[in-house]
């Protein structure tokens, strides 16, 4: 823009930029927000309860099935038969949540063993098997 004297003698044009309106709107602005801002963060003084918020993630314990070079089962270290073990997988199933099966097979053991107690873990309802191995040195 440019802004021309008043008096018609000179021509020249006035090339500056008159701050004075400028620094007038920055001025009334820094006033509006130094008002509002305690007015935003004025709040009712209450004393809120206090509570803990822990996750309630209660892990089942896991249980350990063992079958031996002989075939002979083993149910978290105790040995059992075929009935028994059908039993209690039937009994960890009803548990809420339920357990993890981890099935420990010795090397030498038939897979046919294997086979019979994964197939018992499914009949009786229990849906996550592990097989336990030893890593290789």
């Amino acid at each position: 823009m440019a802004f021309g004297k008043l008096d018609g003698d000179d021509d020249d044009v006035m090339s500056q930029i008159n701050m004075t309106p400028l620094i007038d709107v920055m001025l009334v602005l820094l006033i509006i927000f130094i008002i509002t801002i305690p007015v935003i963060h004025q709040a009712v003084e209450i004393d809120l309860p206090r509570a803990t918020n822990q996750p309630n993630d209660s892990k089942p314990q896991n249980i350990n099935v063992s079958i031996d070079a002989q075939g002979k089962m083993y149910w978290n270290q105790q040995e059992v038969d075929e009935a028994t073990l059908d039993q209690r997988i039937a009994e960890a199933a009803q548990q809420q949540p339920q357990p993890e099966l981890h099935l420990r097979a010795d090397r030498d053991v038939r897979y046919e063993r294997v086979a019979k107690v994964m197939a018992a873990a499914q009949h009786g309802g229990l849906g996550k098997i592990g097989f336990i191995t030893e890593p290789r040195h």
